[in-house]
């Protein structure tokens, strides 16, 4: 039950922070002024992470932080802060360390004692009300009576923080070989789940930029079995349950093997790598079932994502409310029989069939989640119907289903606006148009660069991280910048407009201004213009989103290709050279990494095109699906390097370059894609 009062929270623009406005708790934003009373009270920090789409937060606020008799004893002993893991990745990231250090694991919610000064002492996640209230008992009591107890484990967690995010300059030669990526694919293998894909174990996380380096290095490299697993992830992914059968887009992860069950909640990062992912898959097979995704979970995005200054939101709750008012994880995407037999009618047994309403998609409490076993081509020739019947009847189902689903109390919208996720998505966008051809793709692609320019850049060149009620507050991370800087090239490659091209030039200036440490060559993911924490990490590990040290470093190396820059070139090897001695080992972490090594190791191709026909060639080129290939274009005279007097007036022409050397320029794409396959 919320409480009448609130608390400092009231006044924030995250929808996770307004929703623990009303606890009891004197919750407190992250701010100085909170950090300065800590200091100042001599008391210690209780520091709670979470975010909107977060089960287990909503749950322990509903049975710890909604209580009276806890919110006493936090009060009491304890500054309490509440985070927005998804606004202050920087602050997560350093308790999530501490909690792995202490704990051997972590996850959301994300809770943590810190010392006055910030340096955390105990912490853990999810907590039943009793052993959070002994917890703290025990840590207050101990804090009174042995405070020097407290400060030297603390002293100590401390040095493991900062030791955890260290980089070192790998003084070796750079030397990049096929040798060394085919070793870490043959450790990687042997976790691959060759029934339903992906990794042999659960949960399951989709992991976008993992299967984005596998089909790459298939297809380069004609590994058939490789690029088989690669499809039967991606058809697995799009048949089971994670996949939003009626409405388009994917769950955050499966909590089973085969893709069925989903974490409910739909985030626009999962979306926004997805659509990339499933587009570039259609080039290299044309299975019209990752057309089928891609331009679905558009249509969800455009439809619950979007706002109407084309930014997008960052994410839809896993809870929603039941029939009875009860919040019930999944409530919004669930069937029973007795539902879809009334409004499926005499084409229930054919439906059910299709997506398995029956024990091998039944979930729990009579709930069904839809979960596709066969393809299209099996389930036609076992029901004797055509592919045409079947598409008609699938149109039909969706459309009835997505009318009566409407009608049900939806998820929460977690509506605020983030720029390295909006960049995500934006270059999602662009990939569907690049392989589609849709032009309302590229609008929404612009729309979204248009407000990314106009609300969340700066005049001093730098960007913010957060927008929502035209309030933008918190300064941008590195993710924001290697986020945006990647979707403008991309936009540049698809609409010859070189303002992105600048853009992504001045953006990397600034990062190296502001991010780059000279010692390791890399980029911290905290301004130098930011409150210090506890350490300042550098990210360079990959997850469910490619690390921003990653990510920067392929823009260095497009961005020394289109302006002949040495030290983007030199700086990109470095970072590359730096991640080798842990890339074999825990290969899933480093597919960026390893992505950007194949520009090294296979050939890598520029692809100059300058004329009056530029556009449409460049259009022609995208057709195909080309990894390894760098495109500059323009239709006039160009001051840019790359492009530097190539330009004829009476002809267009395309340059196929590869180490500064170019082959004689052709006219037609047909013959350029002969060179690029040479």
């Amino acid at each position: 039950m919320k409480q009448e009062h609130s608390n400092e929270l009231i006044n924030e623009t995250s929808p996770y922070l307004i929703q623990h406005a009303h606890n009891p708790v004197h919750w407190k934003p992250w701010t100085p002024k909170t950090l300065d009373l800590a200091k100042a009270s001599n008391k210690l920090m209780l520091i709670s992470i979470g975010y909107s789409a977060c089960h287990w937060c909503h749950v322990m606020e509903r049975e710890s932080f909604e209580d009276h008799e806890v919110a006493q004893l936090m009060n009491s002993h304890f500054i309490n802060i509440k985070i927005d893991r998804e606004e202050r990745p920087d602050v997560d990231h350093v308790y999530m360390n501490a909690v792995q250090l202490m704990t051997g694991s972590g996850g959301w919610p994300l809770n943590v004692i810190a010392l006055p000064d910030g340096r955390p002492l105990w912490g853990g996640t999810y907590f039943k009300k009793e052993q959070w209230i002994d917890a703290l008992k025990q840590i207050a009591k101990l804090y009174i009576e042995k405070p020097e107890k407290i400060y030297e484990y603390a002293d100590k967690l401390e040095r493991g923080i900062k030791a955890l995010d260290l980089v070192n300059l790998n003084k070796d030669k750079p030397v990049f070989e096929k040798p060394f990526i085919d070793q870490a694919l043959k450790n990687w293998s042997k976790n691959f789940d060759n029934t339903y894909g992906g990794m042999g174990r659960a949960p399951k996380f989709m992991l976008p930029n993992n299967y984005h380096f596998l089909l790459r290095y298939a297809h380069q490299t004609k590994d058939k079995t490789l690029e088989d697993f690669v499809n039967l992830t991606l058809q697995k992914m799009a048949h089971g349950g994670v996949y939003d059968h009626i409405a388009g887009g994917f769950s955050r992860y499966a909590v089973d093997t085969k893709w069925h069950i989903p974490h409910f909640e739909k985030m626009l990062y999962d979306n926004g790598q997805l659509v990339s992912l499933y587009a570039d898959a259609y080039l290299v097979t044309k299975n019209n079932l990752y057309k089928t995704v891609v331009t679905e979970t558009l249509e969800f995005i455009k439809q619950e994502m979007t706002a109407s200054n084309g930014a997008f939101y960052s994410a839809l709750d896993a809870d929603s409310k039941t029939p009875e008012g009860h919040s019930e994880e999944g409530a919004f995407y669930v069937w029973t029989k007795a539902e879809l037999k009334t409004l499926l009618k005499k084409d229930f047994d054919l439906f059910s069939a299709y997506y398995n309403v029956n024990s091998y998609g039944l979930w729990e409490q009579h709930n069904y989640v839809l979960i596709q076993k066969d393809d299209d081509t099996e389930f036609i020739k076992k029901h004797h119907i055509t592919f045409d019947e079947l598409t008609k009847k699938k149109t039909h189902w969706k459309k009835t289903l997505l009318k009566a689903r409407n009608k049900r109390a939806k998820p929460s919208l977690d509506d605020k606006t983030l720029t390295s996720w909006n960049a995500i998505m934006l270059r999602g966008y662009v990939d569907a148009y690049r392989v589609f051809g849709d032009v309302n793709y590229l609008a929404c692609a612009e729309k979204n660069a248009n407000f990314i320019i106009t609300h969340m850049l700066r005049e001093d060149g730098g960007l913010n991280r957060n927008y929502k009620n035209g309030k933008s507050s918190i300064n941008g991370f590195l993710e924001d910048y290697a986020a945006t800087i990647n979707a403008f090239l991309a936009l540049y490659e698809n609409t010859l407009d070189d303002t992105y091209l600048i853009r992504a030039k001045h953006l990397t200036a600034y990062t190296f201004d502001h991010f780059f440490d000279d010692k390791s060559s890399m980029f911290y993911f905290t301004s130098n213009e930011d409150e210090s924490l506890v350490s300042r990490s550098i990210e360079y590990r990959d997850n469910v989103i490619p690390a921003s040290n990653s990510v920067m470093a392929k823009n260095l190396f497009k961005l020394a290709h289109y302006f002949e820059n040495a030290r983007y070139s030199e700086t990109a090897i470095t970072m590359l050279n730096n991640m080798k001695p842990e890339m074999q080992d825990y290969p899933s972490g480093y597919s960026n990494w390893f992505d950007l090594m194949l520009n090294y190791i296979l050939p890598h191709y520029e692809v100059a095109i300058i004329g009056h026909a530029a556009k449409q060639k460049v259009n022609k080129l995208n057709k195909t699906y080309l990894p390894h290939t760098l495109i500059a274009a323009s239709t006039a005279a160009s001051t840019i390097p790359i492009l530097k007097n190539r330009y004829k007036p009476d002809k267009t022409l395309i340059y196929v370059c590869m180490n500064k050397s170019c082959q004689y320029p052709v006219s037609q794409v047909t013959e350029a894609l002969k060179l690029l396959k040479d």
